[in-house]
Order: structure tokens, then sequence, then C-alpha cells
């Protein structure tokens, strides 16, 4: 003898809820929102970070052109009169560029004072940075460093 068959509806059985596959529109928005104001936040402060740094070689080659300055003229009782001077009188191993401007462009300060009597020509006492932009931290010309 064979036992009847009981047919079961499908659709009787679904009492649980389909399971969620994947995210939704406003979730993938959200995300994507937080993001873009982390990636933000991050170029900012990246681009301060590169000009903070720019600006430390700033100061750092300025005072190693402006003591070599010093050193040639107690040296040689003269100043030079350009900052290849500074070269072959192996002062410094090469001119730097400038950070700011990227070229090798500084602007030299000549001096009126003799150290000698004997002494006739005057030279350089000092280089500065070639830019006219101004620190956006400091708020001084990078010129007038």
């Amino acid at each position: 003898m064979k036992l009847p068959q009981h047919k079961t509806d499908k659709s009787a059985c679904r009492w649980r809820e389909p399971v969620q596959r994947g995210f939704t529109l406003i979730e993938l928005i959200t995300v994507m929102a937080i993001i873009l104001v982390l990636a933000t936040i991050a170029s900012v402060h990246y681009r301060n970070a590169v000009v903070r740094s720019r600006e430390a070689v700033l100061k750092t080659d300025l005072k190693v052109m402006n003591n070599a300055i010093q050193d040639y003229t107690r040296d040689k009782e003269a100043a030079p009169q350009s900052l290849d001077d500074l070269v072959s009188g192996q002062y410094l191993g090469a001119i730097p560029s400038d950070p700011i401007t990227g070229a090798k462009d500084w602007v030299t300060v000549n001096c009126d004072t003799l150290l000698d009597p004997d002494q006739t020509i005057t030279g350089i006492c000092s280089v500065h940075s070639a830019s006219d932009a101004v620190s956006p931290f400091e708020n001084t010309p990078y010129s007038t460093w």
C-alpha cells in the first residue's frame, strides 16, 4: 500500500525574512561621503606639511649660505663677489636651489663696509630668497628671511 503524499505549499513555508545581499544606495552614499571628508582633511594636512618642509629647507639653506659668506669674508679679508666664489673657495659644495622658486635665483645683498683700510672692493654681505610669496605660517615674505 502506498502512503499518500502531502503536497506542501512552498509559499506557506516562508516564515523567515529574505536574506539581504549587498548594500543599499543610502549606505553606499554615506560611506563615500565619509571617505571624501577624510581624504579632504588628509590632503590639506599633506599640503601644509609640504609647505612647512620647504620653509625649513629655505631657512637652513639661507643660514648655511650666510655663514659661508661670513667665513669667506673673515678668511679672505674681502667679501665674495658672487655666490660662485663660495663654491670655488670650497665654502659651499654647490649653490642650492631655492626650495620656494625651484631655481638658483638667490638675491644677494652687497655691503659697503670694508674690513681693512687696504681693502678697496666690497662684496656680498647676505643672501635672500627671490620669491615674492608670503609664508602662510609666519605671514612674512620669503624674500625678507
